[in-house]
């Protein structure tokens, strides 16, 4: 196989992935306004309580390293 052919058929993959990849996004159905909503409050909630969760541990442990040290 030449040089030429093989860069031929490179793009023809990279075509072929593009138009793959726009079939498969005529397929997803979008989430609507409300439940985009409703996920969002999800997310944002989950990161504050995984957030004190850490702060509290991070707190513990220093006070933890601080006992043992000093």
């Amino acid at each position: 196989m030449g040089f030429l052919s093989r860069i031929g058929e490179g793009f023809k993959r990279t075509g072929n992935f593009f138009k793959d990849s726009w079939q498969e996004l005529k397929k997803v159905r979008w989430p609507n306004r409300k439940e985009l909503t409703s996920y969002t409050i999800v997310v944002i909630v989950t990161v504050v309580v995984v957030a004190l969760y850490l702060y509290v541990i991070d707190l513990g442990l220093t006070q933890l390293v601080e006992l043992i040290m000093g």
